[in-house]
């Protein structure tokens, strides 16, 4: 998955709160992801625009795309390219730090076009022993936790997605994740399952582009 890329890049230099290869200034940017044909991949929006839905973001698909959002299920949304539209519907949200997982029939690349946000970024989670789909809000690669400042409690449980799900649980006493602590690419999402007794409802972090 390919970093961001802001339009003042020229101008601007590297910025040192993002992720690498990442330029600010101007604060709208964009990145690619890569979806191999007939593979499954877990994808996130982490730029905001003034629609973020399937159909703002995916308008012209690509043909045999699906997209799977999770709602304490897999919810399927398919897009048809004679009449350029998503079925049901285009109206599911794909908001920044939410995360989906797609499928296409072809090799393609999705191109996410938008703002970075700043500021202090709330990032609900899903309650205690509850799974949720979520990523980063904004485009940085790194550590969840280290890097990406993940709220980690006593036996959260997060799933990456490679063609299989990879588990990693937080050790509260060691204050590690197991088997280590995973990593995530610009535009990578993941299932979050919180432990039982977690306190922490959202996943905050005050971030400002440098």
């Amino acid at each position: 998955m390919k970093a961001l890329v802001c339009a003042a890049a020229l101008a601007a230099g590297l910025a040192t709160a993002v992720a690498q290869n990442v330029y600010s200034l101007n604060v709208v940017g964009y990145y690619n992801v890569p979806v191999a044909a007939d593979q499954y991949v877990m994808i996130a929006n982490q730029l905001n625009t003034t629609n973020n839905t399937l159909a703002g973001l995916f308008p012209n698909g690509p043909a045999g795309v699906s997209v799977l959002k999770w709602s304490g299920g897999w919810d399927a949304y398919y897009f048809d390219d004679l009449d350029l539209v998503w079925y049901p519907n285009g109206n599911a949200t794909l908001n920044p730090g939410e995360a989906a997982v797609i499928r296409s029939d072809s090799a393609t690349t999705l191109t996410f076009v938008g703002e970075v946000l700043q500021g202090n970024l709330i990032n609900p989670l899903p309650a205690a022993e509850v799974y949720g789909a979520r990523a980063s809000m904004v485009p940085q690669a790194g550590l969840l936790a280290t890097d990406l400042k993940f709220p980690s409690e006593a036996n959260d449980a997060i799933l990456k997605w490679n063609g299989g799900w990879n588990s990693y649980t937080f050790d509260d006493l060691d204050l590690v994740w197991y088997p280590n602590e995973p990593s995530f690419a610009v535009g990578e999402g993941f299932m979050v399952l919180k432990g039982a007794g977690a306190t922490a409802t959202a996943w905050t972090r005050n971030f400002t582009v440098q």
